[in-house]
C-alpha cells in the first residue's frame, strides 16, 4: 500500500503520524477494526513525545473505535498518553480531550462519568470550527452513545452539509448512514430510508463493497418496521456483502442490526423475535431496541430476562437523565407487573415520553397501555390510548403495528376509521430524495450536483414527483411532511 511505503521514508514524526492515521483509517473503514485500532494506538504512542495534540487526537480515535468493540490487545492506555488539556487551552484541544476521556468511560460502561464529561465536551465544541471534519463525526458518535437524539441529528446533519459542500463522498456516506440510527429512533423513517437509498450507490461505486452493508442494513430495518416486501431482498443483500467483504468498524454492530431487523420482522412470533433480539450485544443497539427487546421477552415468557434488561436500562437512565430511557424503563415495569402498579408505570412512561422525540416508542406504550386496559375490561379507557397509537403508527407507515392497534381498537368496541396513507410512500427512493432537496429550496442544478446526477434526470424525477403527489409548484412541495 502506498501509505505503508511512504511511511518508511518519512523522517518527521508528525508526518509519520499523519501517514499512520491515514493507513489506520483505511483499515477501520474497509478492513479490520482491530488492526486499525492497533495501528492508531501505536502511532499515537510514537508521536506523543513530539506532538501532544496529534497524539491526543489519535488516542481519541482509538477510544472511539473501542467504544464500538475494537480490541487489539495493545498494552497502551490512550487516556494516559498525554497530560489532560488545560481548561484555558484552545477549544478544539479541550474538545478532543473531552471526547478521549468520555468515550473511554463509554467503553467501560461508566455512563454517569461518560454523560458528565461528554456533555461538557458538547458545550466546549460550540466554540469550535463547524467545518472540522475530524471533530464532527466523533461528536456525533458520542451523542449516539448517550442517546442524545437532538445533538446526534445536529452533528450528522452539519457533517453532511459540509461533506456535500466539499464533495467528500465517504463522509456523505458516513453521515447519511449514522444519522439513520437516530432517524429510525425518532420516527423519521422516510428520511432514514431516503438517506440509505442515497448512500447505497455511493458505497457500491466506491470500490469498497463492504461499505454497502450499512445502507442495506438500514433499508432492511426500515422495511421491517413498515412491514414492506422489500425486507427479504435488503436482508439477503446485507448478509451477502457481510459474508464476502470486510466491514471494518461495523464488524460488531452489523450482526446486532440484522438481529434487530429479524426480530422486528418476527414480532408476531414472540419466541422467534426474542431469539433474535436477545443476541443484540452492543449497548447502543440494545438501547435503540429497548422496548422491542423487553416486549418480546415478556411475550415469550422470558420474564427474568425482561426484568434484567429493564434494570440495566434503569441504570443508564439514572446515570444520563435520559427521558426516552426512563420511559422505556417504566414501560418495562408496566409489562412486568399488574393491576394498579402497571397502570402507574404506564402513566409514568407517557409522562417521560412527553420529553422525548422517540414517537415510535410512545406509540408502543400507548398500544401496550390500551391492551392492558382492554384486558382489564376498561374498554372505554382503552380506546383513547389505542386511537393515539393507531394514529402514530399510520403516520409512520408502520403497517404491522397499525394493524395490531386497529384490531385492539375493534376489540374494544370501536371501529377504526382507515386513514389515507401519505402519497410520499408511493415515491421511489430517488424521487423521494429529489423531492426532499427541492422542498428545501434547492434548484434542479444544485440537486443534480448533490446527487451526482444530470439536471435532465432531476427534471424527469421532479415531473414524476409532481404527478404522484398532485402538486403543481415547489411551494406546495415544501409544505409536505417529508420526515
Amino acid at each position: 500500500m502506498l501509505a505503508d511505503a511512504a511511511r518508511v521514508y518519512a523522517g518527521d514524526p508528525g508526518l509519520r503520524a499523519d501517514i499512520a492515521r491515514l493507513r489506520a483509517r483505511i483499515e477501520w473503514n474497509t478492513g479490520s477494526v482491530h488492526v486499525g485500532h492497533r495501528m492508531i494506538l501505536q502511532a499515537a504512542a510514537e508521536v506523543a513525545p513530539h506532538d501532544a495534540d496529534r497524539a491526543r487526537e489519535m488516542a481519541m480515535f482509538a477510544t472511539a473505535l473501542a467504544s464500538f468493540g475494537a480490541s487489539s490487545g495493545v498494552a497502551i492506555d490512550p487516556v494516559g498518553l498525554v497530560p489532560p488539556a488545560d481548561e484555558s487551552g484552545p477549544p478544539r484541544r479541550r474538545a478532543f480531550a473531552g471526547l478521549l476521556a468520555g468515550l473511554d468511560h463509554v467503553t467501560r460502561g461508566d455512563w454517569a462519568q461518560a454523560a458528565s464529561v461528554l456533555r461538557d465536551t458538547f458545550a466546549v465544541a460550540e466554540s469550535c470550527d463547524e467545518d472540522d471534519q475530524a471533530l464532527l463525526p466523533n461528536l456525533g458518535i458520542a451523542a449516539l452513545h448517550l442517546g442524545e437524539d437532538d445533538l446526534a441529528l445536529r452533528y450528522h446533519t452539519l457533517l453532511l452539509s459540509r461533506a456535500r459542500d466539499t464533495g467528500a463522498l465517504v463522509l456523505i456516506l458516513y453521515s447519511l448512514t449514522r444519522r439513520g440510527f437516530i432517524e429510525i429512533a425518532t420516527g423519521r423513517w422516510t428520511a432514514a430510508s431516503a438517506g440509505a437509498s442515497e448512500a447505497l450507490p455511493l458505497a457500491e461505486g466506491s470500490g469498497q463493497p463492504g461499505l454497502a452493508v450499512l445502507p442495506l442494513s438500514l433499508l432492511a430495518l426500515t422495511a421491517a418496521l413498515r412491514g414492506e416486501d422489500t425486507f427479504d431482498g435488503h436482508l439477503a443483500a446485507a448478509e451477502q456483502v457481510a459474508a464476502a467483504h470486510p466491514v471494518g468498524v461495523l464488524e460488531n454492530l452489523l450482526p446486532d442490526m440484522l438481529h434487530w431487523a429479524k426480530g422486528l420482522r418476527a414480532a408476531a412470533q414472540p419466541a422467534t423475535a426474542f431469539h433474535h433480539l436477545e443476541q443484540i450485544a452492543h449497548p447502543m443497539l440494545q438501547h435503540l431496541a429497548a422496548i422491542d427487546r423487553i416486549d418480546a421477552a415478556v411475550r415469550a415468557g422470558q420474564r427474568d430476562t425482561a426484568r434484567a434488561w429493564t434494570d440495566e436500562l434503569d441504570g443508564f437512565a439514572a446515570a444520563t437523565g435520559s427521558a426516552w430511557a426512563a420511559a422505556a424503563v417504566a414501560h418495562g415495569r408496566a409489562l412486568l407487573t399488574g393491576g394498579d402498579a402497571a397502570e402507574r408505570h404506564f402513566e409514568q412512561a407517557l409522562a417521560h415520553h412527553a420529553y422525548s422525540r422517540r414517537t415510535p416508542d410512545r406509540a408502543r406504550t400507548e398500544l401496550a397501555y390500551g391492551e392492558f386496559l382492554r384486558r382489564a375490561r376498561r374498554r372505554v379507557d382503552a380506546r383513547a390510548h389505542l386511537r393515539a397509537a393507531l394514529e402514530i403508527f399510520e403516520d409512520l407507515g408502520a403497517a404491522p403495528w397499525a394493524e395490531r392497534a386497529s384490531q385492539e381498537l375493534r376489540a374494544s368496541g370501536e371501529t377504526a376509521r382507515r386513514r389515507d396513507p401519505s402519497a410520499l410512500t408511493g415515491l421511489t427512493p430517488q424521487e423521494l430524495q429529489v423531492a426532499r432537496l427541492v422542498a428545501q429550496g434547492m434548484s434542479n442544478r444544485d440537486v443534480a450536483a448533490q446527487l451526482y446526477l444530470s439536471p435532465r434526470t432531476i427534471d424527469f424525477h421532479l415531473r414524476n414527483v409532481f404527478a404522484k403527489l398532485g402538486v403543481s409548484s415547489r411551494a406546495e412541495l415544501a409544505r409536505l411532511p417529508f420526515d
